[in-house]
This record gives structure tokens, C-alpha cells and sequence, in this order.
């Protein structure tokens, strides 16, 4: 399937932008990262090497042992959240370099930071909600996550049995979709762009690196069965954590998924196709907000990904403020749970029948 074109027939992309950008101005505020994303990210990222080692080469009780494995899932997926995803749109800090390192996180949480860039910075943020083309609403046999997907009979309990599936979105991560794409050389049906020599590498050693520190030592440390259920815990509590986060950004039930016409074009500008396929929730739960990277402001960030999460409560009111003047609907759950719900009657809804 071809990449679609937008219809750029509105100002509202050139509005915003400008609104925005004068925010940053008149305060003579940088848009990238501040001393309360390096706080975070330095206290994640601790927290994730001393449970490792603690797990690892102090061998804890079994009791103590589930409670540090299900809180390296958690912190697995918030580095990813907060560290690993601000870096790669190149929102972490001022400095080239250091976003490449907060980018380069992701090798270490078992993914590849290229198959990552190439999935969500350049497919999944341009073409958001496009079947056939956006990866992220691709999980044929087992989900149908919008209309033009077709449906079969496992799909009317889908509402109750994707936890689980989503429980093993990182293990299936680590240790088989990377690998499909790289192989196959084309994410969904987007071809892959030629690597660089030094990107094999760099792919090569992530998957074995990831391999020796998370498989291999853990095996020799303490047993393969203690190593399973321990891997098993974390990488399953990742999955939920992360799956659930971006899902309620794209699959609820007010969020659009529109279709190329047959003149292969978007019937909307850029900025408009994200507003109508992106949700916000739980914007005002500060807790939240801080834990998952500033994700639940998911409108803000598809909006202006170039810019840190910490600035998206901010320019939300701008962006709320345009969007009511050119008559768009501005997606948002105030609460997690209701977003939950949203998702889960979203799902039943496409599993019943046509």
C-alpha cells in the first residue's frame, strides 16, 4: 500500500504552530527537556540497575523476588516512556548527542532503537490510525482495531482476552517482531530504507547484548526456572503497562481511522488527521502524567513530538483554545478508567458482527 497524501486546506497546522512557538518565545523557554526530565530519568534509570543487580546477584527471597520483578517491568516501561521515547523525537535535551543516548535506551530495555524510529517517529506519527500502514492498529489474527480489518469469530470476546495479549507485546518485541522486520526488510507494508553497515552493528549487538544480560547471566545466577518466572513477570507487566498507554491514545471510541480515497489522499490537512485520531486522558492526574512521560497529553505530542512532554500540560490550552475555534473536536477522557472503559467498548464493538 502506497503512502497517502494530506489535503493541506486549512490554516489551523500554520495557526497552531505559530501560537505555539510565540508561547516559547515570550518566555524565552527552550522546548526541550528541563531539570525535572533529567531528575526522572536519572532516578528511573538507577532504580533499573540496582534491581538488576539486586535480582540478579543477591538472589532475594521468592516473595521479595516478584515484587522487585514486577517493579523492573514498571520501570522498564517508564524509561521507555520517559527517557527512550523523549530522545528519540529529539525532545530530551538541547544537545544532539544526549537525545541519541536517551534514544539509544531502548536497546537495553530489549528493543531496536532503529526499528523504533522507523515504526513510530516516521510511519505510526505521520500516517496515525491508517490501516495498512500504521503498525500500531496491526495485530491481525488476533485483534480487529478498526472496521476495515476483517473480523473473525475470536473477535467477540476480544474485550475480555486482550490483556493477556497485550501482557506479551515485550517479549514478542524482544524476540520476534524486531527480527520480522529486519528480515523482511518493511514494517507493515512500508518498505525498510537500506542500513548502514554500522546500523547491522548496531542491531546485532543491541539483540545480543539484551541477550547475555537478561537470558544468559540471570540463567547462570540463579537457574533457568527462577530466571523464566522472574523474565516472565517483568517483561509481562512491561507489555500491559506499555500496550495499555498507547491504546488509549488511538483505540477508544471517539477516535477516527480514516481511509486514502481513491485518488490515494488524506481528505485533511496533517494536523487535523491527528486531532480526530488522538485521545488525551487523565491530563489532570499530575501522578500519572509524571509516569508515563506526559502520553496521557497524546494530542500534544502528535501535534509537536519535537517538543518535551514536560511543556504538554502548557500548550494544551493552546491547542485546546484552536481547536474550538475551527470547530474540531479535542479528544480527552478525564479520567484513566474512562478511557479504559472507552477502549474495552471500543474492542466489543468491533468484535460483534458486521
Amino acid at each position: 500500500m502506497a503512502t497517502p497524501k494530506f489535503i493541506n486546506n486549512t490554516n489551523f497546522q500554520q495557526d497552531l504552530k505559530k501560537r505555539v512557538n510565540q508561547y516559547f518565545a515570550d518566555r524565552k523557554k527552550a522546548s526541550t527537556g528541563n531539570f525535572n526530565l533529567y531528575s526522572k530519568a536519572i532516578f528511573f534509570s538507577l532504580s533499573y540497575v540496582a534491581l538488576y543487580i539486586h535480582l540478579v546477584y543477591f538472589t532475594p527471597s521468592i516473595s521479595l523476588a516478584i515484587i522487585e520483578c514486577i517493579l523492573l517491568g514498571c520501570f522498564t516501561a517508564a524509561i521507555g516512556f520517559n527517557v527512550m521515547h523523549d530522545g528519540g523525537h529529539g525532545s530530551f535535551s538541547k544537545y544532539k548527542i544526549i537525545n541519541q543516548l536517551a534514544a539509544l535506551s531502548v536497546n537495553f530495555l530489549g528493543a531496536s532503537s532503529i526499528m523504533w524510529n522507523t515504526k513510530h517517529n516516521i510511519i505510526h506519527h505521520t500516517y496515525t490510525n491508517i490501516d495498512g500502514i500504521d503498525d500500531d492498529i496491526e495485530a491481525k489474527p488476533w485483534l480487529r482495531l478498526c472496521e476495515t480489518q476483517k473480523r473473525y469469530k475470536a473477535h467477540k470476546f476480544q474485550h475480555l482476552y486482550f490483556w493477556v495479549l497485550y501482557s506479551f507485546l515485550h517479549i514478542l518485541w524482544i524476540f520476534l517482531t524486531d527480527y520480522q522486520k529486519y528480515f523482511k526488510r518493511k514494517i507493515g507494508s512500508v518498505p525498510l530504507r537500506s542500513l548502514t553497515t554500522r546500523e547491522h552493528i548496531s542491531f546485532w549487538a543491541a539483540k545480543i547484548g539484551y541477550i547475555a544480560f537478561f537470558v544468559v547471566i540471570p540463567i547462570i545466577k540463579v537457574g533457568f526456572l527462577y530466571w523464566l518466572v522472574g523474565f516472565l513477570i517483568a517483561t509481562m507487566v512491561t507489555g500491559l503497562l506499555i500496550s495499555i498507554v498507547f491504546q488509549l491514545a488511538h483505540t477508544v471510541e471517539h477516535t477516527h481511522f480514516p481511509m486514502p480515497t481513491d485518488e490515494n489522499k488524506i481528505e485533511n490537512d496533517w494536523a487535523i488527521h491527528q486531532i480526530q485520531t488522538t485521545a488525551n486522558f487523565a491530563t489532570k492526574n499530575k501522578l500519572i502524567s509524571w509516569l508515563v512521560g506526559g502520553l496521557n497529553f497524546q494530542v500534544e505530542h502528535h501535534l509537536f513530538p519535537k517538543i518535551s512532554h514536560v511543556h504538554y500540560p502548557a500548550i494544551s490550552k493552546i491547542i485546546r483554545k484552536t481547536c474550538e475555534e475551527y470547530g474540531l473536536q479535542y479528544i480527552e477522557y478525564k479520567k484513566m478508567r474512562h478511557a479504559i472503559v472507552s477502549h474495552v467498548s471500543y474492542l466489543k464493538k468491533l468484535g460483534q458482527a458486521d
